[in-house]
């Protein structure tokens, strides 16, 4: 990898950052102190990182009503997602919170005073990024906590995230199968050609979807661009809705039509948010659909990355076949004999 790959794919890294409490969030220690103070300095950098995209959680050994009171008191409790407070290990809390917001851990900065947290977070997931609040000023001012492009979708992640706690919310509590849920969603499905305004958001999903990415590579926004207006390329973006509001886009689609009897998928990936929603399926239907109705073969790249296992299991799904293979590096081909139609439940709105 060259120094300026690499430099590039440093930028933007973390997406979210797990802050502690005591001595870290606030002055002072909440169990012995009982009054402490909101550092004004964290609150400012954790609303400019949320302006950035960046989003917010809470490792903390404390008492947790003592501790969300304080933090409800100091208006912050909209800013973190999924608080961890209690007494278990900062690891533990930290691999929680991984979890929960289905990412990485190499996408998590953690923030603590004690040294010894640091290191016992650095030695059970060294992914992480550990920062000194004592250093946080200089950590903020790297590329990893600095996005190439801060989209509409980055500025209304934290609120895509409250609405995704909110569907999660109501489907554990739902009565019925999953396909039933999914019927009163009023799920909306868009396939579009990317126009140019797409594409920073269009480089964003590259760099930032791991788990749904089918060759795990990553696009410049000027190599989106000079894609965009390749006759030999379809590039499609896919934004998702449903009655609790907007995913944004979620999806980026790739084919190369160099070939007169065969459409070459080069790149398909999606949101992890939007897993359980099935629009890889749909989506993938859809261009088994277009290639049939344009009388050409359908072929797609997967490489094997170690994380894209779903994104393999959805191409196994959609009747994809392996035709080729050099090391992980693989070639499917498409059946375009029976394809399913779109569920009843979704929208579906192409160009």
């Amino acid at each position: 990898m060259s120094d300026e790959l690499a430099e590039e794919k440093r930028h933007g890294r973390v997406k979210c950052v797990v802050w502690d409490l005591d001595h870290t969030l606030w002055d002072g220690v909440l169990l012995e102190d009982g009054a402490v103070t909101v550092k004004p300095e964290v609150v400012a950098a954790i609303h400019a990182l949320d302006g950035l995209g960046i989003l917010h959680s809470i490792a903390s050994k404390n008492d947790h009503d003592a501790a969300w009171a304080q933090v409800e008191q100091a208006g912050l409790a909209e800013m973190f997602l999924f608080p961890q407070i209690g007494w278990n290990a900062k690891s533990h809390s930290v691999q929680q919170i991984a979890k929960k917001l289905n990412i990485g851990l190499d996408a998590l900065a953690f923030v603590d005073d004690q040294e010894f947290e640091r290191a016992e977070v650095a030695a059970a997931c060294p992914q992480v990024i550990g920062v000194d609040p004592a250093g946080l000023a200089a950590a903020l001012e790297t590329a990893e906590f600095r996005p190439r492009f801060v989209t509409e979708e980055s500025r209304q992640r934290r609120a895509m995230y409250r609405s995704q706690i909110s569907r999660d919310d109501e489907e554990e509590n739902f009565v019925g199968t999953g396909e039933e849920f999914l019927a009163q969603l009023g799920l909306v499905v868009r396939i579009e050609s990317a126009a140019r305004d797409d594409l920073q958001r269009a480089e964003e999903l590259t760099v930032r979807t791991n788990q749904l990415n089918s060759t795990g590579r990553t696009y410049s926004y000027d190599e989106l661009d000079k894609l965009r207006g390749s006759d030999d390329h379809l590039l499609y973006v896919v934004t998702l809705d449903d009655r609790f509001g907007s995913y944004g886009k979620i999806g980026l689609v790739l084919i190369e039509r160099t070939s007169a009897a065969v459409w070459h998928l080069r790149l398909l990936l999606m949101s992890c948010r939007v897993l359980s929603r099935g629009v890889g399926t749909i989506v993938l239907n859809h261009l088994l659909r277009q290639a049939r109705d344009a009388g050409v073969a359908l072929h797609a790249d997967l490489i094997e990355t170690g994380r894209n296992r779903m994104m393999q299991i959805a191409y196994a799904f959609a009747g994809f076949r392996e035709i080729d293979r050099d090391g992980s590096h693989v070639t499917l081909r498409a059946d375009l004999g029976e394809i399913p139609p779109v569920p009843p439940y979704v929208r579906l709105l192409t160009d």
